[in-house]
């Protein structure tokens, strides 16, 4: 499996930079749209909380877009952090393929 060395842009930083702070919403305004609390969107925004299928489904809806985006972009972090952090990537490649 191959992927960048470099870093994905984080789910936080995409939320913030490239949504958030264009359209001039605080952590409160998204979180009224949402309808969630605002320690949901603030955990979002700090990388302290994941992209579920139904946060992906909110956000897609508030920003009328697609909801597969933003389990893309959970996705794509995910997979880097598991492939480049040591631990995580040497138990990884202990699995070995079932067709000889």
């Amino acid at each position: 499996m191959r992927m960048t060395k470099r870093k994905p842009a984080t789910v936080g930083e995409i939320l913030t930079e490239e949504f958030m702070t264009p359209l001039g919403l605080t952590q409160g305004d998204l979180a009224e749209k949402m309808a969630v609390p605002r320690k949901h969107v603030n955990e979002l925004c700090n990388n302290r909380r994941a992209i579920t299928a139904d946060t992906a489904l909110i956000l897609a809806r508030v920003f009328e877009m697609s909801p597969e985006f933003w389990l893309n972009l959970q996705q794509r972090n995910d997979l880097w952090e598991a492939l480049n952090t040591p631990k995580r990537r040497e138990r990884i490649e202990r699995a070995r393929p079932v067709a000889a």
